[in-house]
């Protein structure tokens, strides 16, 4: 059952009620593997379940458009001031509604349209809003794409440098949505120092990591830093925006009034109690166990033949080449989530597949770790994967559905945030 209790939704719109109720029942059910997805704490989904859901507030806190903000402006700041400290940033802006209208502020508060931007290639682990084709910022802005090494699936930071002075860039971005390896923020500050472009680092995946001390930081390296609130840090739907000094007030009329109207105040209150969570000793334990946990559940799977992308893990995230599998990655995705392992497909670098039936499939250890599954049950996970694997090829239904038992009898003794018996 949901927690908190659906009382009275179950009474004004029943058939949401029980839709809720089943979505809750197959996130405890299934091992969540998707690398951007976790568990918000019941305290958070308090927060964003409250009446400030009623309220408006465009501007800032003391600087708004509308009256009646005597207790959105101290939350807002509460959420500020603990950014602030758990980043060590001089700068935080709470207020982005997601980590693509993030990444957009940074674009305008930047360039022009038509500016050159340097980023990673969607295909090698980029994202969508680093200037891919079919993004906005593919089509009004120039991108230009570093990748990774098809010998050793990193990223050869000389030839990054290389790109950067024949290109010359305004804006340099690191980071991405498919990215194993640590990044080495040091060195982009210094290519973009070199050829005098402005420094973003996108660290949506590896927030709660960096909170957590278990990844190096971009504070004090980029010039700007976006992220989104959930995934590793575990945080509602939410994005956050940190910014040298100087770079401040550029930002803020980025997101307000460039991009957004008023914040949406329960997502900012969400926010402010997951960043709280994140500045307890608990938290770092947690962010180490995620990375521990990673590496376990790599090194179970390298055992049993699977191909990693740069060959394992220094954080949440594993991505998986299936084409000695003789499976490709989507047909592996929907075994997997018949069997009660939750993932996603995914393109590997260099892939020759489509990008909606590719070669690879991505997964992580954040929502594994919430529920309390540590290294011990990681040959486990692995050996299911296997199994799955196998049992698609051969189009074994009933063997999926012996491991989707298997899996629930495991879960059933991890307790789940937002759930109870």
């Amino acid at each position: 059952m949901h927690e908190p209790k659906l009382t009275h939704l179950a009474t004004e719109d029943p058939a949401i009620a029980e839709l809720i109720e089943a979505e809750t029942t197959r996130q405890f059910e299934k091992l969540r593997m998707i690398a951007s997805e976790n568990y918000t704490s019941t305290a958070v989904m308090e927060a964003c379940g409250t009446v400030l859901n009623n309220k408006y507030s465009e501007g800032y806190a003391g600087k708004r458009y509308y009256e009646g903000q005597q207790f959105i402006d101290p939350i807002e700041s509460l959420a500020v001031e603990r950014a602030k400290a758990l980043f060590g940033t001089e700068h935080a802006n709470v207020q982005p509604y997601s980590g693509s209208p993030a990444n957009l502020a940074i674009y305008l508060a930047f360039l022009q349209p038509g500016d050159k931007v340097m980023s990673m290639a969607l295909a090698h682990g980029g994202h969508l809003t680093h200037g891919s084709p079919v993004s906005v910022t593919g089509k009004w802005f120039k991108p230009v794409h570093y990748g990774v090494e098809a010998e050793t699936g990193r990223v050869d930071m000389d030839k990054v440098r290389e790109l950067a002075l024949a290109e010359r860039p305004k804006l340099i971005i690191a980071g991405g949505t498919a990215i194993p390896r640590t990044i080495d923020f040091p060195a982009f500050a210094a290519i973009a120092r070199e050829v005098g472009a402005i420094l973003m680092a996108d660290i949506a995946h590896i927030a709660g990591l960096i909170a957590g001390g278990a990844h190096p930081s971009p504070v004090g390296f980029a010039d700007v830093v976006t992220t989104t609130t959930h995934k590793t840090l575990r945080g509602p739907r939410g994005a956050m925006i940190m910014a040298k000094p100087e770079h401040a007030t550029a930002v803020d009329k980025a997101v307000f009034p460039g991009l957004q109207g008023g914040p949406h105040n329960h997502t900012t209150a969400g926010i402010a109690v997951a960043l709280h969570e994140a500045s307890q000793p608990a938290f770092k334990e947690y962010a180490h166990q995620i990375v521990a946990n990673a590496q376990a559940l790599a090194a179970a799977l390298t055992e049993r033949g699977f191909n990693l992308v740069s060959g394992g893990t220094d954080n949440h995230l594993i991505l998986i080449d299936l084409s000695n599998k003789e499976i490709g990655g989507k047909p592996a995705a929907k075994a997997l989530d018949a069997a009660g392992i939750e993932l996603n497909f995914n393109g590997v670098p260099f892939d020759t597949r489509r990008p909606l039936d590719p070669s690879g499939i991505r997964l992580g250890t954040p929502a594994l770790t919430t529920r309390g599954l540590t290294e011990a049950q990681m040959p486990q996970v692995a050996q299911w994967m296997d199994e799955t694997i196998a049992a698609a090829v051969k189009d074994d239904t009933a063997g999926l559905e012996r491991i989707a038992g298997e899996v629930r009898d495991l879960l059933a003794a991890y307790p789940m945030p937002g759930f109870v018996a």
